[in-house]
This record gives C-alpha cells, sequence and structure tokens, in this order.
C-alpha cells in the first residue's frame, strides 16, 4: 500500500507499461484496451508506455524480431540487469538458443545486455515517475525479467510509487510468488484487468474508502484470499475500442523520418471456446468464453484502419468464433476490400470455408494441428483426428492461406505405435507447407501439469531455463510458467528422433522446391484430371483420372466416408471402388484413415 494514507486529488495519474519482448512491429493490445476502457472515467488519466521500442532502435530491429521469438535468449539478456550473479548461466542459455537461430549467431551477449541497459536507462530518464500515481506492468509470456529489472529500477527510485503487474504472466499462484518474492511489485492482477485495474485505482486514489479490494486483486495481507482469475467483462461487445495512439507517437519519436506501417492486434473473442487441450495453459487468464458479433468486429478493423491508415491486422484470440468469423468474412469478401488478416484457428475441414475467409482477406493462419496420430490426438483432447488435420492442411493450401502449425514431439506417454503412424502420416502431408517441430513443455496449469501421474510424470521440476535466470534460492520459491518433468523424456527424446529428421527433410523439400506452383495439383479437363505430383528424389510424376475416376477424386475434397462414396457412385462395385481409392492412397494422391477417405491433390486453377 501507499506509505501516506492521504487522498490523492483529481486526476489519478496511471502509467502502463510493455517492455521487451513485445512483438516490436505490432502495438500492445492489452496496453491500448487498458486505456480506452479507463478513459472512460474521468477521475482517471491513463499514460502509455512501450519502452520495447526503445530497445529495439538500441539493438536494431531484426535483432530485436528474432530475441522476440527467442523467449530464453530475450530473458538471458536481461537477467545480469537484475540478477548480477547469474551472468554466466545466463550467458550460456543465450549463446544455447542463439545457435538455433541463424539471424542471431552473429550476437554478442554482453554488448547486446550494455545496450539494452542503455536503452532502459534511456527510457526510465525520460519519464517523470514522480507525477504518477500508480505504474503498471503488463506481463505476456516473454516480459517478466524485463519488467523485473524496469520495476525495480523505478522503486529504486521512487519507493513511495505503488507498481502493479498483471497480465497471462502472472496469473495466481504465479503471481502470488512473485509479490512474495519481489518487493518492487506492490499489487498483482489476476485476470482481466480492465474493471480491477479501475477499482485499484480508486481505492489508492481515495484510501479513506474501507470498501475491500476485489479477490483477483493480490495484495502482501496475509489473511487474504486468493481468486486465481476474475469472471471479467460480461459482454465485450460493450468495450470501447483500443486506443493505439501512444504508440505510434512512440514511433514517430524513436524512428523519425522512417516509414512505418505497423500490423495492428485486435481481438475477436476472449478465451477458447474448446478449451479442452491437455497440453494448454493459455486461457489462465480467462474465465468462460466470449466474443464480439460480427458486425462490430467490421466496425472496429475499419475504424482502426482509418484512424492509423494500417490495413494488416493480426487477431489475438486464441480461437476465432466459427459462426461470426464466418459472417465476418463473408461480408469482407463481398466488400472486396484490401485488409490482410493473420488468425489463430481450430481446424477447418471443409474447403469451400477457407477460400470465403481469404477472400475476406484472411492470409495466413496458425492451426493447432499439434499430432498427426488419431491416439495421441485424443491423449491431447484435440478433438480432431489424423484425417481433419490433413484436411485442414490441404483446404487451406488450396485457398492460398499459409497455414502455420506445430506438429508436438515427446509428449509423455507417446507410444512406439503413435510415433511410426505419424511417421506413416508425415507421407502424406509433403505437399503441403511443412509443420514445425516442437518438443513437449509442461505448462503451469495445464490438464498435464495438474494431473502429472496420469501422463506417466513422476515429478514436476523448474525448467532449466529458469535455473539459468533466477537464483537458486529465489527460484525454489517461484511459481513459473514453464515447468520441467521426470518420467519417460530420455525415452522420448530417442523415440521421436526419426520424425525430427523428417520434419527436417520436409521443410528442406519446400525450401529447395519452385513454389510458383503446388507440389500436389489437378487441372480438371472437364471430362478428366490431369494431376501433377512432386517428390522429395526425382522428377513431378504425372497422373491422368477419367471419366468416374475423376468424379470419385473430385467427391473426396470433403472427407468423405467409404459407405457414402459408395452410394454417391452405387454402380461401381463396392470391391472395385474399395481398390481404386487404396490404389490412390498408395500413390499418395489421397489419405484414408479408417472408413474415411481424402482427396490430397489441390486444384491448381482457383478460378474455376
Amino acid at each position: 500500500m501507499m506509505a501516506e494514507n492521504k487522498k490523492i486529488s483529481h486526476p489519478f495519474r496511471l502509467g502502463l507499461v510493455s517492455m521487451p519482448w513485445s512483438i516490436f512491429n505490432r502495438p500492445s493490445i492489452q496496453l491500448a484496451a487498458l486505456k480506452a476502457f479507463l478513459d472512460r472515467d474521468k477521475a482517471l488519466a491513463t499514460t502509455l508506455f512501450h519502452p520495447y521500442l526503445t530497445a529495439a532502435a538500441a539493438i536494431g530491429t531484426e535483432n530485436y524480431h528474432y530475441l522476440a521469438k527467442n523467449s530464453w535468449a530475450g530473458e538471458a539478456l536481461y537477467s545480469p540487469l537484475l540478477f548480477p550473479e547469474q551472468a554466466k548461466p545466463a550467458e550460456k542459455l543465450f549463446y544455447e538458443n542463439c545457435r538455433k537461430e541463424k539471424k542471431l549467431a552473429q550476437l554478442n551477449f554482453f554488448n547486446c545486455g550494455q545496450l539494452l541497459e542503455q536503452a532502459l536507462e534511456q527510457w526510465l530518464s525520460s519519464v517523470d515517475f514522480a507525477s504518477f500515481h500508480l505504474i503498471g506492468f503488463s506481463i505476456c509470456f516473454n516480459q517478466l525479467i524485463s519488467s523485473l529489472t524496469a520495476a525495480s529500477r523505478i522503486k529504486k527510485a521512487y519507493p513511495e510509487l505503488p507498481i502493479v503487474f498483471g497480465g497471462s504472466g502472472c496469473v495466481g499462484e504465479i503471481g502470488k510468488s512473485l509479490l512474495q518474492n519481489f518487493s518492487q511489485i506492490d499489487y498483482v492482477i489476476s485476470g482481466e484487468g480492465e474493471e480491477a485495474l479501475q477499482q485499484l485505482c480508486h481505492s489508492l486514489k481515495s484510501p479513506e474508502n474501507t470498501k475491500p479490494l476485489p479477490l483477483q486483486i493480490l495484495t502482501r495481507e496475509p489473511e487474504r484470499e486468493m481468486k486465481s482469475s476474475c469472471a471479467g467483462v460480461a459482454d465485450i461487445n460493450n468495450l470501447p475500442v483500443p486506443d493505439f495512439t501512444p504508440y505510434f507517437q512512440e514511433i514517430g519519436n524513436n524512428y523519425p523520418g522512417q516509414p512505418f506501417i505497423p500490423v495492428l492486434p485486435i481481438e475477436f473473442s476472449r478465451g477458447c471456446w474448446w478449451n479442452k487441450c491437455t497440453f494448454c495453459n493459455l486461457n489462465l487468464q480467462w474465465r468462460g468464453y466470449r466474443w464480439k458479433t460480427a458486425n462490430t468486429m467490421l466496425e472496429e478493423v475499419k475504424q482502426q484502419s482509418s484512424r492509423y491508415q494500417c490495413l494488416d491486422f493480426c487477431f489475438t484470440d486464441n480461437a476465432l468464433p466459427p459462426k461470426e468469423a464466418d459472417a465476418f468474412f463473408k461480408t469482407l469478401a463481398k466488400e472486396k476490400t484490401n485488409f490482410d488478416f493473420f488468425a489463430e484457428v481450430r481446424v477447418i475441414t471443409d474447403p469451400d470455408k477457407p477460400r470465403l475467409y481469404r477472400q475476406g482477406g484472411l492470409s495466413t493462419v496458425q492451426v493447432g494441428i499439434e499430432s498427426l496420430s488419431t491416439t495421441l490426438l485424443k491423449k491431447m483432447k484435440k478433438g480432431t483426428t489424423a484425417i481433419e488435420n490433413i484436411a485442414a492442411m490441404r483446404q487451406s493450401a488450396e485457398a492460398e492461406i499459409i497455414l502455420d502449425g506445430n506438429l508436438i514431439i515427446e509428449f509423455p506417454g507417446s507410444t512406439a505405435d503413435e510415433v511410426q503412424e505419424t511417421l506413416d502420416n508425415l507421407d502424406f502431408v509433403l505437399p503441403f507447407s511443412p509443420l514445425t517441430s516442437a518438443s513437449f513443455f509442461l505448462g503451469h496449469g495445464s490438464p498435464v501439469a495438474e494431473n502429472p501421474k496420469s501422463y506417466g510424470i513422476l515429478s514436476v521440476t523448474q525448467h532449466a531455463g529458469n535455473k539459468k535466470l533466477f537464483p537458486r534460492k529465489l527460484l525454489k520459491n517461484l511459481t513459473m510458467l514453464i515447468k520441467d518433468y521426470r518420467g519417460d523424456r530420455t525415452l522420448q527424446r530417442k523415440r521421436w528422433k526419426q520424425v525430427v529428421r523428417k520434419i527436417e527433410s520436409w521443410q528442406e523439400f519446400h525450401i529447395k522446391r519452385n513454389p510458383s506452383k503446388p507440389a500436389l495439383s489437378y487441372r480438371d479437363g472437364s471430362t478428366f484430371l490431369l494431376i501433377r505430383q512432386e517428390q522429395i528424389n526425382g522428377p513431378p510424376l504425372q497422373h491422368r483420372l477419367q471419366g468416374l475416376s475423376r468424379k470419385i477424386y473430385l467427391f473426396c475434397r470433403k472427407i468423405q466416408k467409404f459407405d457414402t462414396i459408395s452410394q454417391e457412385f452405387s454402380n461401381v462395385k463396392e470391391s472395385t471402388l474399395m481398390n481404386f481409392l487404396q490404389d490412390l492412397r498408395n500413390k499418395k494422391l489421397m489419405f484414408s484413415e479408417k472408413e474415411f477417405f481424402l482427396t490430397l491433390a489441390i486444384n491448381q486453377d482457383q478460378k474455376e
């Protein structure tokens, strides 16, 4: 609490900060959304700060970009600024992770650290912290140590100035442990910030008000119960449009005279409508799934585009709301706008929907593929099958939407059969954009972490990366977002090696090939199909399907059950039909799983 228990005169001044490693070419939607909400309250005056822009200017925007994508390397640079005794292990962690990214291989740990410290001091000296009544830090996945460092230096210079942390990186037990172990933090907001932050500001503004703080505002009072997250705003359609103006002002100050057009983050929904994946801990701060209507989202996009003269947008959702997204992109497709969108989506198997989304401006998607083994997908509770995941990859390719996706390797309890199924199915997805192999990590609050024994995990430990970033004595008392474990790790690493190598070959194939044509495509001659199929080794193969063969192949552009195919083509003997489908599978022109079949070649001419 504040040392002096006196009423603060109007207005209450709040400063909100987003530290590295927030993505450089995007304003912080967390800060912008909070400012827009709090600006409705005339008793409060909110100022936003984006020190990550100063940091990017110091080390170079390209270096910053790749460090922001590599959370361990980025956090390692700030660790010695907060914990000088961690310099050597942090340096080791830095170089271990930089070796994995060619763009970072030339960086020097100490030189980068010096530049970041100078940038931090430059920003700190530019702000009149004495004029503020509260400073808040937004903490996402790789902003913790940089924020702790800045907060420590602010607190040292202004010991009476209260500091609050909030965001996805300090929910529940994580936030509680930060509060208990770092004296520079006075409060932690666990969950959504709008209403809770407003209430905290009024509590500090009028300390004579004895109304207790909401339980989602964590304090050091030992008798207070703790809530892991708050219910949040019931109807997010009523939220104001985020205010990115301060970001653009800082861009102008940090890069004067340089043309810069950022990607604007937008929020269609909060939470995840599926919210069952056993490995996922992305929804700790949300309660329930809430979404905006298509009309609300359309108005916001058009308003932000006009206001900031931008056409590129990134949805921050964990998964778009399906019905509203359909209406949103359908409207934009009719209007023929030039907007460009990135979004995270659940698997879409209908070939017509991605094409509609693409016409509405969706150019890149991150799809939760995670596995090409149906039994492993069941363990992950993904709610999809291997053939549905492959269909999503095919449909995105045909719609000319770039698909980014991960294939989780070394999932605890994976069987040899599941690894073999993955290896076999990788042969069928060769034509499509390669996935990235991602080693399983244990996330705090995920279903696996909450019930580790069910997945063969013997004990949960601190992650090796965090052991290099934090002093051992301190780390013992911290609850971290990413954990480690003892179990079948060694077995899984050995088991999944072949998969890693096959994914690398897949990636290499797409690096070397000519991207002007799809790797597996067909041209339709009305009564026949010509199929072109590229191989890893050897020249492209050519296939021709005529008459009924053509019709059957086109019919299976959507996943079709054998009985349905047989009914559609009832004049073909079932045995003949099955032999034909199996022959297509053997040639890797079709994928099948149990009684379901899927065409793999995509239409080379999207005009048809």
